[in-house]
């Protein structure tokens, strides 16, 4: 057989043809398997997975009761943050637990606009973002109350009050309000909380306060309930500081006043004291000093004894210093100088000359101690601050925390 000479028409047109393959295979990158290699395929679109939040209050609400918590939870995703303001731009305290919930660390205000805002980041690195108002309600009554002597220098029988000017009408309220308010001393010292009446939460030292003890009360109780409609209304804060220990034992019977400062005797005073009956003797038990006031009005119609009636009086008095809120003071009377420190004839107070009641005065303050001994009538502590009436155990068995 004779082959074709390879410069002939037919070779050439193999070879190009195999060649023209050739080229093929080189611009298709033809793989083993026949496909387009992965360096030529279109990369796949990512599969959106934003985050999602759930807030509650919901956006809007209105109403919203003062101790609902604020949640802000993002149920795909994660929180990145989260803020919570009121109208006056207040911040509502807030942290994130272990699941990943954001929860509110305080009551609400009443009558109060708050707006959340709060941002996620989904686990395709997209955020999203969320913004809701809601008001709380408005209540029938809002509860008020103050913090007595704030600021002030005070005797060493002085307590912390949180003094309500209506009632915290059920254990339950008193024992949230309880939960809620602090008090910071320095030295540190032994205390704890009680309540005098359904009005009056007071923390007492174990003792007598320690001179220059300084003393600092926080009361964050805005949006505690404390009665059927009524809620507090504002958060308070003060303190004061502790002064010389001044304490003032009255022996009646003795009708006499040992005045001593810091255990040291400044004066013995000749007093008169209330003279003997159930409404008129001065009253047996420790005292603190409620109120310095240089003139006052004493009359009897304010503790029931009407005008025209047997012992009813109407007299001015100076240098007066009120131990209880029932009418009884230490106090200028020159007119009982004579019984004084021999016999007791006032109306339940006690009595001093003029000059002795002056000093008394002007080396006394509120907090200061005044031990009555003697009488058969006893201090009630409701009657002023009574909190020394108490052993310290049977004041702990006050707080409303107590079952």
């Amino acid at each position: 057989m004779v082959m074709p000479h390879p410069s002939t028409p037919v070779t050439r047109r193999i070879l190009l043809g195999g060649a023209g393959l050739s080229l093929l295979a080189g611009c298709g990158a033809v793989t083993k398997s026949g496909g387009l290699s992965a360096a030529h395929t279109a990369s796949p679109s990512p599969i959106p997975d934003p985050a999602v939040l759930a807030v509650t209050p919901a956006d809007r609400a209105d109403g919203v009761a003062p101790t609902t918590p604020v949640t802000v939870t993002a149920t795909k995703g994660s929180i990145v943050s989260v803020s919570v303001t009121d109208e006056k731009g207040t911040y509502l305290p807030g942290k994130v637990d272990a699941h990943g919930v954001w929860t509110s660390g305080r009551f609400l205000r009443p009558s109060a606009t708050y707006t959340i805002a709060a941002t996620a980041k989904g686990r395709d690195g997209t955020t999203t973002s969320h913004t809701s108002t809601f008001t709380t309600l408005k209540p029938g009554v809002t509860a008020t109350y103050g913090l007595p002597y704030s600021g002030a220098t005070v005797g060493i029988g002085m307590p912390v009050s949180i003094q309500f000017d209506s009632q915290v009408a059920t254990k339950e309220m008193r024992a949230q309000v309880e939960k809620l308010v602090t008090v910071t001393t320095e030295p540190q010292t032994e205390g704890a909380w009680g309540w005098l009446d359904n009005r009056q939460l007071m923390w007492r030292p174990k003792e007598y306060w320690k001179p220059g003890t300084k003393v600092t009360v926080s009361a964050p109780i805005a949006g505690v309930q404390t009665g059927n409609n009524k809620w507090v209304g504002e958060d308070q804060s003060g303190g004061f500081t502790i002064g010389d220990a001044m304490v003032s034992h009255i022996d009646i019977p003795a009708h006499m006043m040992t005045v001593t400062r810091n255990g040291a005797v400044l004066r013995t005073i000749p007093v008169s004291n209330g003279r003997p009956g159930p409404d008129t003797e001065t009253r047996s038990g420790t005292k603190v000093i409620i109120e310095r006031l240089a003139k006052v009005t004493m009359d009897s119609t304010t503790i029931g004894i009407p005008e025209g009636s047997p012992g009813y009086y109407k007299v001015d008095t100076n240098w007066n210093l009120r131990v209880t809120w029932t009418g009884e003071f230490l106090h200028s009377a020159p007119w009982s100088v004579g019984a004084q420190g021999n016999s007791n004839v006032s109306h339940g107070c006690t009595n001093m000359s003029p000059a002795d009641a002056e000093w008394m005065f002007n080396q006394s303050k509120v907090g200061d101690v005044v031990e009555a001994t003697g009488s058969s009538r006893t201090f009630q502590p409701t009657e002023g601050i009574g909190v020394w009436q108490f052993s310290f155990d049977q004041w702990k068995a006050n707080s409303a925390l107590v079952s």
